[in-house]
Formats: C-alpha cells, structure tokens, sequence
C-alpha cells in the first residue's frame, strides 16, 4: 500500500491546458458567473509607436464603475433591511398602546416599553405644569416639566432628531447621562390638555439625525395622540 502511495501522481493545481478544455466543455461559464470577470486582467496588445491602446483604461473604467454600482447596491439593500426592522419595531409600539387596559397602564408601556421594543435605552413622555400643578400629576413615568419648555425645544416644527448630544435632564431625568442623541415629538392632544412632547434617546451618538426618515416616528405619536383623548375622554 505503501509503495502504491508512493507511486501515484499528485497535483498541487490546474495546468493552463486543464482550464482551457475545462472552458471549452463550458462555453456559458462566464455567462453564468461574470463576476469571475473582476479578476480576469486582458491581454494588452501592441498597437505600434504612437498609438495609445484605450482598451484596457476602458476595461477598468468599467469595473470601477460596477464596483461603485454594487457597493450602492449593498448600501440600498442595508438601508430597505434597516427600514424594514425600525418598521415592525414601530408597529410592534403602535400594537402595545393598543392593548393597553388603563390609562396608567398606556404610559407604562410608552415609558418602559416602547425603550425594550425600539431598543432604545429611554423614552419619556413629558407634560407641560406649574410647580403647583404638578403636584396633581400622580401618574407613574410622566414627566413634568415646566411651562414653555415644549416651545423652547421644538418651536414650530412638530419632531427634531439630534445626534452626538448631551442628554437633557429635563426630558430625560437620571438617564440623560446615557443619552447622546434623542428624536424629541409634539403630541397634540387636545386644547383643553396642557403641551406634551415625547422624547426617545439613545446611548448611540449617530442613532438619531437630521435628514432620518421622520414619517415612521410622527405615525407612532398621532397613534399615542388618539389613544390618549380615548382613555381621557377628550375631543380632537
């Protein structure tokens, strides 16, 4: 057995003539995986004095061009699966506030729940009041904070989103110092109710800014709106 070992022929690789009969039996190689291509180099061809042979700036012109088109390709496909997950996230949000049996049992899942499902590391929802009002306010995970404070952060608009910030004690309470970027939305809920604004913060300075897709996150206050004037009784 030995012996027999000894005398058998290894090969260590392909021979240029195995590749060709193997190209030859399999005319839709290329066809079938172009990306092979990539790493084909052409053969350069001697044109004679002064003539410039374009072929070959052609042919890496191109490759650029496909791997630029690619690396936007996986870009696209990235950010469909990203918008994808930040959408069931929300819808999984919009199904808890739904499925709420109180009033106080409403803003236990926006203030404990909704953190765990959009994994973020807090969300408050915060209501304008007097010192004295606030005294009233016995609902477990508001947050009260003082008048104006809802025109001051947001003005007109109805949703900000800052990145690479310092979390702001007011919204946040003891867990700003884990904020570094935060959305911060207007809820408008009534006229008879004081201003309120929801706000979502992350430990990540990049998880939130300007020029984010907003419509997922202002779906998920106007839902919170409704929910809200239905278990207060309240008038649009």
């Amino acid at each position: 057995m030995a012996q027999k070992l000894k005398g058998a022929k290894t090969e260590t690789g392909l021979s240029a003539a195995r590749v060709t009969e193997f190209l030859q039996d399999n005319p839709d190689f290329f066809i079938k995986h172009p990306e092979v291509l990539n790493t084909v180099s052409p053969p350069t061809r001697e044109l004679g004095g002064g003539v410039a042979d374009l072929q070959q700036a052609m042919i890496d012109r191109l490759r650029d061009e496909i791997a630029m088109l690619s690396a936007e390709r996986d870009s696209l496909v990235g950010t469909s699966r990203a918008n994808m997950q930040t959408q069931s996230r929300i819808h999984g949000c919009v199904l808890a506030v739904l499925g709420a049996k109180s009033f106080e049992h409403l803003i236990q899942t926006v203030t404990n729940d909704f953190a765990m499902i959009l994994d973020l590391d807090i969300v408050t929802l915060c209501i304008e009041a007097t010192e004295s009002e606030s005294q009233s306010i016995k609902t477990r995970g508001l947050v009260v904070v003082p008048p104006g404070t809802v025109e001051n952060i947001l003005g007109e608009r109805r949703l900000i989103l800052r990145n690479d910030v310092t979390g702001d004690p007011e919204l946040f309470d003891a867990g700003a110092t884990l904020v570094r970027s935060d959305a911060v939305v207007r809820l408008d809920i009534s006229e008879s109710t004081p201003p309120a604004l929801l706000a979502f913060g992350s430990r990540e300075p990049d998880r939130f800014e300007t020029g984010q897709s907003t419509e997922l996150l202002d779906f998920l206050a106007g839902v919170l709106e409704h929910v809200v004037r239905i278990w207060l009784q309240l008038s649009d």
